[in-house]
């Protein structure tokens, strides 16, 4: 959850390419055309040449996933850092080249085709203590991004130890837990506009933050926005007591969440009034419900876990046999908040029953 279009996790970072069929529900965009292998190999020669990065064609992207499912990217290349990571940036739109941009791949689902055009992860983890803010490149990571605070006895972000994303990618989603979210210490996002131009600072309504969303999350397409720097305003406090803070994080987790087991997190947002996603799964006696290799936990009824080798299909299937029964059950249409991304297109739902 994902540097940016992602999530961690997408359009920043993410936890990343959201795409999926013309035809997808909610929580997919539009796939990548695929390229070629000669393209893969005179794209792959020339960033390394020109940006100076190494790059791979066909690189397998499921290790790169807390789902562990997905197929290769066409051209794949990692950014250590925010020049490496402006490089490769311009050298996909210099090109109109698909770009996807993925975190340490959370709030995802990459599907079994892979992801067509060229996949950067987001590494770049820098960060700077300024006063009572934070100065935090996409990549790093939000658990990393908690200690940091803890150290410099800034409060404020501690709900980041439980997303498992990049800050990034969770500026992409506005990620929250714990009563808190992103929108609630954003001060600016250094943004490189899709469209072309000098990097913008944004705020919260820039971005119209909302629950689990941004309008670079709602808004993908082959080139995203890209998140670059996030700055953060904290308020002073104890180490002492953000650390106890944490370790009430860190209990909560692993009393009610599938830790140590591949997911994408929460799959579903809450709907806005009554029962929260996972208590009308659990009612709707879901609990277990297994497609393939996945099935919904038994622990959290609003996660998927992949817990027999399963594949992005069965994850998929299970995930709309989920919705669909709710929905009948309920009346209640869930919103996906995990993204389905690249190529579906050769994906159908009819093994899900």
């Amino acid at each position: 959850m994902n540097a940016t279009r992602g999530g961690d996790l997408p359009s920043a970072s993410g936890d990343g390419d959201r795409s999926g069929p013309s035809d997808a529900p909610e929580g997919s965009a539009a796939g990548s055309p695929r390229l070629s292998e000669a393209d893969k190999a005179r794209l792959a020669q020339e960033i390394q040449r020109r940006v100076g990065v190494r790059a791979a064609r066909d690189e397998p992207l499921a290790r790169l996933t807390t789902m562990r499912v997905g197929g290769p990217a066409d051209v794949f290349a990692v950014a250590h850092n925010l020049f490496e990571l402006r490089a490769l940036v311009r050298f996909a739109r210099d090109r109109n080249l698909p770009l996807f941009l993925l975190g340490r791949g959370s709030d995802l689902v990459i599907s079994d085709g892979g992801i067509g055009g060229i996949v950067v992860q987001v590494r770049a983890e820098g960060h700077r203590v300024e006063g009572e803010r934070i100065l935090a490149e996409a990549g790093l990571p939000m658990a990393r991004l908690a200690t940091v605070a803890k150290a410099a006895g800034l409060s404020g972000v501690e709900f980041a130890l439980a997303i498992p994303g990049t800050i990034g990618g969770a500026v992409w989603a506005n990620a929250g837990a714990h009563g808190s979210d992103v929108r609630s210490v954003l001060l600016e996002a250094r943004v490189i506009p899709a469209e072309g131009g000098p990097e913008a600072a944004c705020d919260a309504d820039d971005l119209a933050l909302a629950y689990r969303s941004s309008r670079l999350k709602r808004e993908p397409g082959a080139f995203p926005d890209v998140v670059t720097l996030v700055t953060l305003a904290l308020r002073p406090a104890s180490p002492e007591l953000i650390g106890e803070r944490l370790n009430e994080i860190r209990r909560w987790r692993q009393a009610h969440q599938p830790l140590g087991i591949p997911s994408a997190g929460s799959v579903f947002r809450n709907p806005g009034e009554g029962p929260a996603a996972g208590s009308l799964i659990d009612e709707a006696g879901l609990k277990g419900a297994r497609v393939g290799g996945a099935s919904v936990s038994e622990k959290h009824a609003n996660f998927i876990v992949n817990d027999r080798g399963g594949t992005a299909a069965d994850v998929r299937r299970l995930a709309e046999r989920v919705r669909r029964t709710v929905a009948e059950r309920f009346g209640e249409v869930l919103s996906y908040e995990v993204v389905f991304a690249g190529d579906w297109s050769g994906w159908t739902e009819e093994a899900a029953a």
